[in-house]
């Protein structure tokens, strides 16, 4: 599976982005697609995630209310829709492929490169 994260980028405090992961390669919905992010400093950490297979999602409780994960057959893509942008949302953001929605990095077996997002106070 390979993966293709884009869509980062520089936004002020309660803006948007769409982050999109593009999948490929044999047998990729039947993945989980997941979308972590890492700080300077910090642990990478969970955001959200889609079984392609179901449409069974499942977003963090830090960003629930503002981000959505969401699947595109057509393109395909896994997309993050980041609303009321924060500080505190800076990042990389990278994408993962895994067998089932886990929290955890250890779990996904594949990886995207990953896009920044700053958001400026």
């Amino acid at each position: 599976v390979q993966l293709q994260a884009s869509g980062g980028g520089l936004v002020q405090a309660g803006g948007s982005l769409r982050l999109s992961c593009a999948a490929s390669g044999r047998n990729f919905r039947g993945y989980t697609i997941a979308w972590f992010r890492q700080a300077p400093g910090k642990e990478r950490e969970f955001v959200a995630a889609m079984r392609w297979s179901t449409d069974s999602t499942y977003v963090q409780d830090s960003v629930k209310g503002r981000f959505t994960i969401s699947g595109d057959n057509a393109k395909p893509t896994v997309d993050l829709q980041m609303n009321s942008l924060k500080p505190e949302d800076t990042a990389v953001y990278y994408c993962a492929a895994g067998p089932s929605i886990k929290t955890t990095a250890r779990w996904y077996n594949y990886w995207g490169q990953g896009t920044q997002v700053t958001v400026s106070s």
